[in-house]
């Protein structure tokens, strides 16, 4: 039997307009009752003393593909909960589950399986739907995704996809593609989240891509071109083009690997916490203790990354939370606060949650996390039950 109540005490509770002290915060049903500096004393009441530690809004990833030895194409139950209890262990609540370019038959597998998955009890971080990178990508700029699975968008396909769910929630691709600009104006009309990515695009067709729908930037630097030189002449990239819209929001693979700290400054001095998403972008070897041999021969983990085997470029993260929040403040000297708001708050507005997730305020679902100095998580909650408590 579950106590009616929750009280979170003697933390520092990080809220949109800054952290709170000497306050106390209560779950009731799996929402945030209330923060309150008053003593409450309720019956039948659970209390979780913070001991001093941060108290924090769950960390909400909006691409993520794997972890503890699983990748979300594996379409499996198995998969898709085992990578949300891994990624809830370092402090994400909710998982936007990210496919990398597959055959038709896996996306519809996955579809499947998240529906299954979304309609049950979840275990770990709760999954909120899908994020389909693939298959409409420049094969110029796949890096680690499968080139074999990348083409042009296909009428047909995307329209029987999207037709045949509403769990998929967002969907990378290349606007310079034949057909791009029409399916992100399509995509956007039933509620999804046009991201660019994997491209050349120069600022001509971002600005044409950011009409027709697309309004997010993919693992912001990675895979997609800068300013450079076409003979004698310099030429705006896809970065500078992302740059000058003014109401693109981006997201960045925090690592400290992907985008170097001098970027990850540059990114939060001109763009600013509302407009920034921190994502890890993981792949199957995040929060993984055994071996990586035999699961993809394509790619290895080396420097704390996943690269390709021959290193012709990374192939994905193997970054889970709270290493994100750990770079950017440390390695980049981004305040706690904006780092917290870049992995909640922000997440959740991109993806349209923010309704009932991404800051600890009253009515909101109870998806909380307690750290410490060292931003090692102690505690997860999601939705008012503990799932993670470090020993």
């Amino acid at each position: 039997m579950t106590n009616k109540y929750k009280k979170l005490i003697n933390g520092q509770i990080i809220t949109p307009s800054g952290i709170l002290h000497e306050h106390s915060l209560l779950i009731s049903n799996g929402k945030i009752e209330d923060i309150t500096n008053k003593n409450v004393e309720l019956a039948d009441c659970e209390t979780i003393d913070a001991k001093g530690n941060y108290i924090a809004p769950g960390c909400i990833d909006i691409h993520l593909h794997g972890a503890d030895g699983h990748d979300f194409t594996e379409g499996t139950p198995e998969a898709f909960h085992a990578i949300a209890r891994a990624h809830a262990k370092y402090g994400m609540t909710a998982i936007f589950a990210t496919l990398g370019a597959a055959s038709r038959a896996t996306f519809e597998q996955c579809i499947s399986t998240c529906e299954k998955v979304m309609k049950s009890p979840q275990e770990g971080a709760r999954i909120m739907g899908l994020h389909l990178e693939g298959n409409y990508l420049n094969k110029a700029m796949c890096g680690g995704q499968k080139p074999e699975f990348i083409y042009n968008p296909d009428p047909l396909e995307y329209q029987e996809l999207l037709a045949s769910t509403d769990c998929i929630k967002r969907w990378s691709a290349s606007p310079e593609l034949p057909g791009a600009l029409e399916f992100g104006r399509y995509a956007t009309e039933r509620g999804v989240l046009m991201s660019l990515a994997h491209t050349v695009a120069d600022y001509p067709i971002v600005k044409e891509a950011f009409n027709a729908g697309y309004t997010h930037a993919t693992h912001f630097y990675n895979a997609m071109t800068g300013v450079h030189k076409n003979r004698e002449f310099k030429h705006e990239g896809t970065i500078e083009g992302i740059y000058l819209m003014d109401d693109m929001t981006v997201e960045l693979v925090t690592d400290g690997i992907h985008v170097p700290p001098a970027i990850l400054k540059l990114v939060h001095k001109f763009l600013g916490v509302e407009r920034i998403a921190l994502v890890t972008d993981s792949m199957f070897a995040a929060a993984f203790s055994g071996s990586v041999e035999g699961i993809d021969s394509r790619i290895i983990v080396e420097d704390g990354v996943g690269k390709l085997a021959d290193r012709s470029a990374l192939a994905s993260s193997i970054a889970t939370a709270d290493r994100l929040i750990r770079t950017i403040t440390r390695m980049a000297g981004v305040s706690l606060h904006d780092a917290i708001r870049m992995t909640s708050e922000t997440p959740a507005k991109i993806m349209r949650i923010d309704d009932r997730k991404g800051t600890l305020e009253k009515g909101k679902d109870a998806d909380i996390i307690i750290f410490d100095s060292d931003i090692n998580v102690l505690t997860t909650i999601v939705e008012g039950s503990v799932v993670y408590n470090k020993a």
